[in-house]
């Protein structure tokens, strides 16, 4: 027997802002339909006829799928948008997940479970009362208002489990605080950075409208280091299409983004959306998997795309010059330089600080010296290359460890000298007002471990 078609059509789509919500649009006379059984499956109203679904497992593609599936059956019009069936198509694996012997079905029953932990939590029928450090991880007890379980949690985000059940709560809090005594706090614990991200896809879809702008002047060509932002995101999504030896894997938050070189020494982290002036690029290298790091290189967000899709092109041909324990000495700077003082930039030199800067002191390259002599074994900034109207107000910046390759230092000052990039006329940048430290900054260590599969 066919089901009668309803006046209701649903339009699904991938969130504007969080990287695997899904946002339904309703339209129809009877709307009304799909928004009940849409929300009874853990959708959450925003506005007027949309939902979000936001989860803490970043599947949201995979269950919007079976509520449109869902959907159509009970004779209710759906649309998916391209962009969101590519997210549903395709395919990925966590890294180093703790339970490597589950399947992808069994990986979904496990979050699934945490993400009905969660919503109970959210929804006020789980009553936590209190929480502890274990390790690296977060464990709770709590009480389920209907029913009177007591229950003891273990794990974060699409990992917490019920490990134990308890007749009562002052059972389980008296097993709770002689297992946790120590680091035992009462109420919940923070909420983790996933938990935040959900729970502000599901209050905004974005930024408000505002009035269209009068039309602006095209974008004008200028030097390399002046160019345009663009989008870091996609910058890197292409590098890693145009280089299978590459692979991108997730981490436990959506805020950053790992890319692993296939032979594991050389690796790439992106933070979304950081903060022009904070770092949002930081590249390390290592002699083996396991190994210390041999040098490392961050940049800010504000970086020009034309200077990391160099320094990303430089990364993929992979030929260094630099060992561990190769001492920086004068042949290093001068090789590193080169294009610069032949490109005619200012040569200065200012105790412990060798600098090269463009005739008109709107970008420049520092070596520190002291740095590179007396601590070449730690991530010190010993280069800064940095541009904007002066070196205490850089625009953006970018820092390197001693036994950065000259080569690729080269090729940077190279795209310095004589690249060019666009820059629309009308965008604003953002200014960092900082100085120059006396002793210079430590260069982040990265997150990544070891990778094991290719994700998105």
């Amino acid at each position: 027997m066919t089901t009668p078609a309803l006046d209701a059509h649903v339009r699904l789509d991938s969130h504007p802002t969080h990287s695997s919500a899904v946002t339904a649009s309703l339209t129809g006379a009877q709307a009304h339909i799909a928004h009940l059984a849409l929300e009874a499956d853990g959708w959450t109203p925003v506005g007027e006829n949309i939902l979000v679904l936001a989860r803490i497992d970043s599947e949201e593609p995979y269950w919007a799928q079976q509520a449109a599936s869902a959907l159509n059956v009970a004779g209710i019009t759906t649309e998916i948008t391209p962009g969101l069936r590519e997210a549903i198509d395709e395919e990925w694996t966590w890294a180093n997940y703790p339970m490597p012997w589950c399947t992808r079905s069994e990986i979904r029953e496990v979050s699934a479970e945490a993400q009905k932990i969660h919503d109970d939590t959210r929804h006020g029928h789980l009553l936590i009362h209190a929480h502890a450090q274990d390790g690296h991880t977060t464990v709770a007890v709590g009480t389920y208002l209907s029913g009177g379980k007591s229950v003891y949690l273990h794990g974060e985000n699409h990992l917490r489990q019920i490990a134990d059940t308890f007749d009562s709560p002052a059972q389980a809090l008296v097993a709770f605080e002689k297992m946790h005594g120590d680091t035992m706090r009462p109420g919940p614990a923070r909420m983790t950075d996933t938990e935040r991200a959900a729970a502000k896809a599901q209050t905004q879809l974005g930024a408000p409208a505002v009035e269209p702008e009068p039309p602006s002047p095209g974008p004008e060509t200028v030097p390399v280091y002046a160019g345009d932002v663009s989008d870091h995101d996609a910058l890197l999504d292409t590098f890693l299409d145009a280089h299978s030896d590459w692979s991108k894997w997730r981490t436990w938050s959506d805020e950053t983004t790992h890319a692993i070189h296939e032979d594991q020494t050389l690796r790439i982290e992106l933070i979304h959306e950081s903060p022009a002036d904070d770092t949002a690029w930081t590249v390390a290298a290592y002699e083996t998997p396991v190994s210390d790091r041999m040098w490392a290189l961050t940049a800010t967000g504000a970086t020009p795309a034309p200077v990391l899709q160099e320094l990303l092109d430089d990364l993929a041909d992979g030929e260094w010059d630099t060992a561990v324990g190769t001492p920086v000495d004068e042949k290093t700077v001068t090789t590193a330089t080169q294009p610069l003082t032949d490109a005619g930039w200012n040569h200065t030199v200012d105790g412990r600080w060798i600098r090269w800067t463009t005739p008109a002191g709107d970008a420049g390259v520092q070596f520190d010296a002291f740095a590179a002599q007396h601590h070449p074994e730690q991530a010190l900034a010993t280069w800064t290359v940095w541009a904007g109207p002066n070196p205490d107000r850089p625009t953006w910046t970018l820092h390197a460890s001693p036994h950065t390759p000259s080569s690729l230092l080269a090729n940077l000052s190279e795209n310095l000298a004589h690249g060019t990039g666009t820059h629309q006329a009308q965008a604003i940048g953002h200014e960092r007002r900082a100085n120059l430290a006396a002793s210079p900054p430590t260069i982040p260590a990265p997150k990544a471990g070891p990778a094991v599969s290719r994700t998105r």
